[in-house]
């Protein structure tokens, strides 16, 4: 039987978080009317679910928090609280997959020294992978009468110079003249490791999060996911600073800000021999970020890490009992509430392990960033526990220019005599791959089973049709090829709808018509952006509606995050790097559920509906973006007869190869590089194509 613990503060902390997701509820989003009005531009497009995605998203994040929370708040002792630890490392090893097997030589060389008053800064250059070439700044104290000294790795935030950025600068210099060397390094796409240059060093891709999200939507075609990247960079750099003669490795923590703070999260959770952590301005809750519509990077978003139930507090748990302090800013973009329920969570399991003393919180007053009162922070808490200063302020700092600190004369990298980018490697394996897809192709029935297990779908009954709201019916207004038209809002899964518009020559139609005696014909268009839109204006759309055999059913569909349910969250930019799109395509992966799956499964739901109304031979129609869930339909459906794909992608292997590509994460598939392409798909649907 559980003890009575509710008054202890560590509970405390954990019914506040399992309260807040009762006090917000789990409601559906609400249908949301549009006004058919006119303007100087054209018809006002709908857009009754504005929040449909978003809201459905919410849910499903808030049912995952609310059964770990209540899985952490039932762990009553040491050895519940152990076991539990161990599951998560497990875990996270999982989500993190693949890491490397082996580690390589590092092949570190010392590029420069630079001589200061109480401290030296060595650039070092080694490779963490062979030829993928890391550049870092090893700050060391002079003073070391008393032996080795503590050692921290620094972990940088989104700065475009990387290590040199006055903040990053700031902390590694304050440890080192307070006794503790650091070995600060460079994150790929930052500082001196830019992956798109052009020979003279000029960037190709501006902005560190746009750089990151364009090499690590690639790398998941393949497999790979870029914070494993990232993280394996981190491990190394502990390799190397512990291969120092000058270093304690009794006493090596990690640290970093923003970008550096998620990094210093996923080695703790990663990595046993830090003996010390300080991540900065990321801890928060993953359902914190998600209601407040906060997108980040590529390495941010660990695929399947919520399908395993790991929040941000988890992949610190990782570590305990070791010592932590969680630095958060109370004016930060990154909810604070998310650090104090992370605190909350972890406190709970410290009390269990006897070791609450090693667990804090410092909530500092400034905006986002790595100010001078969470370094100090930082500071105090690492030198109680490795005793290297009695300092509590952080000494006078001399910022130094970037090329000061420069480990390569050019600059980049990349740039040095058999250097390889990230992008290099992505290629590399997906050369492989597509060797061994080769070697031995997927039969019919095996590639069904493979688009299926790659995809995620939901589950669906044999013949059980989809429920479906009526949206009334309006007149000749809009332009479209026929005078009347209805939108039938299609409930594909708890929370969705898929708005399906059928065009008429009846003056008034209520419910989805019955098929004539026999079976009927349909021609369903996939729209890419908007069905309002390519009613009116696409010229494919235009020629399908006039040339179909009378009779014939003509219907579109805006499938979920498209037309009718467009996100106005994240920005309201829906296309943009950071925008929805990508915003639910990264919450998807981390479900393990891709975002395209759910875009296939609501196509199939509609054919569900259309076939228990008697419409038996349907032609699907799609271009662009909408050919990929248009396709896999038209592969896993016998009743889709006839098929015509515009403008569609001809293979991931062509994104996976191509430095610069267009299509977005949305419209990827993680590791689907493995097993098989969408050249397999077009092959197979060639008897079908119109």
């Amino acid at each position: 039987m559980m003890p009575d613990f509710a008054t202890t503060p560590s509970r405390r902390d954990l019914l506040h978080s399992l309260g807040g997701i009762a006090a917000t509820g789990l409601g559906l989003p609400r249908l949301v009317s549009a006004q058919d009005t006119a303007s100087a531009s054209g018809p006002v497009p709908y857009q009754r679910f504005p929040r449909m995605v978003h809201e459905y998203y919410v849910a499903k994040v808030r049912s995952i928090e609310k059964r770990a929370l209540e899985r952490k708040a039932a762990l009553t002792s040491k050895a519940e609280a152990e076991a539990y630890i161990a599951e998560v490392r497990e875990k996270i090893g999982k989500a993190f997959a693949p890491m490397p097997t082996k580690k390589t030589p590092l092949n570190a060389r010392v590029t420069g020294v630079i001589e200061r008053d109480t401290y030296t800064v060595e650039k070092v250059i080694f490779e963490s992978r062979p030829k993928f070439f890391v550049t870092a700044n090893l700050y060391l104290p002079k003073d070391r009468s008393r032996g080795k000294v503590p050692g921290v790795v620094g972990s940088c935030g989104h700065s475009n110079n990387g290590k040199c950025a006055e903040a990053y600068q700031s902390f590694a210099q304050g440890l080192a003249r307070l006794g503790t060397a650091c070995l600060i390094f460079d994150p790929i796409g930052q500082g001196e490791r830019s992956q798109y240059v052009d020979p003279a060093g000029k960037l190709l891709i501006k902005g560190t999060t746009t750089e990151h999200n364009h090499a690590g939507n690639q790398m998941e075609l393949v497999g790979e996911f870029l914070g494993s990247w990232r993280a394996w960079d981190g491990i190394r750099a502990l390799d190397y600073l512990l291969s120092r003669p000058e270093i304690d490795a009794r006493h090596v923590g990690i640290t970093g800000n923003s970008g550096g703070g998620t990094l210093s999260t996923w080695l703790i959770g990663l990595e046993r021999r830090w003996t010390m952590g300080a991540p900065a301005c990321f801890i928060s809750t993953w359902r914190r970020n998600l209601e407040n519509e906060l997108p980040q990077d590529n390495e941010q978003c660990p695929p399947r890490s919520l399908a395993y139930g790991l929040d941000h507090d988890d992949y610190l748990a990782a570590m305990a009992p070791k010592p932590i302090i969680i630095l958060a800013q109370s004016r930060d973009f990154f909810d604070v509430r998310g650090a104090e329920e992370t605190y909350g969570r972890l406190r709970h399991l410290y009390q269990l392990l006897g070791s609450e003393e090693n667990l804090r919180l410092h909530i500092g007053p400034d905006e986002h960033g790595y100010s001078q009162a969470n370094r100090e922070a930082m500071y105090r808490f690492f030198n109680s526990l490795t005793g290297a200063s009695d300092a509590a302020a952080e000494p006078e700092l001399v910022i130094e220019e970037d090329k000061t600190l420069q480990c390569t004369n050019s600059g980049q990298v990349v740039l040095d005599p058999g250097s390889k980018t990230v992008f290099a490697f992505t290629r590399s394996k997906a050369e492989r791959l597509k060797k061994a897809r080769e070697a031995a192709p997927l039969s019919a029935d095996k590639l069904r089973d493979a688009v299926r297990e790659t995809l995620k779908l939901p589950p669906r009954e044999a013949g059980e049709a989809p429920d479906y709201r009526i949206l009334r019916a309006y007149g000749p207004t809009r332009g479209y090829p026929k005078e009347r038209w209805i939108h039938y809002a299609v409930s594909t899964e708890p929370g969705i709808h898929a708005v399906c518009t059928v065009l008429f020559d009846a003056s008034h139609v209520s419910r989805l018509p019955t098929a004539p005696e026999g079976g009927g014909k349909v021609v369903l268009w996939i729209a890419e952006k908007s069905s309002d839109a390519e009613l009116r204006d696409d010229p494919t759309l235009s020629e399908l509606a006039s040339t179909q055999e009378p009779g014939t059913l003509l219907v579109t569909c805006d499938i979920r995050g498209v037309g009718e349910s467009l996100p106005v969250t994240a920005g309201n930019q829906p296309d943009s790097y950071y925008g929805s799109d990508y915003f639910y395509a990264s919450f998807a992966n981390m479900l393990g559920k891709p975002y395209l799956g759910g875009k296939t499964h609501d196509v199939l739901r509609v054919i569900d509906l259309l076939a228990s109304h008697g419409w038996k031979e349907i032609h699907i129609a799609a271009k662009g973006r909408a050919t990929l869930p248009a396709g896999f339909t038209a592969l896993l459906d016998d009743r889709v007869a006839r098929v015509t794909l515009n403008d569609r992608l001809d293979s991931w292997h062509s994104l996976a190869t191509e430095e610069h590509y267009q299509w977005p994460l949305s419209h990827m598939l993680f590791g689907v590089l493995r097993t098989w392409d969408l050249p397999d798909v077009w092959k197979s649907l060639e008897s079908k194509m119109a």
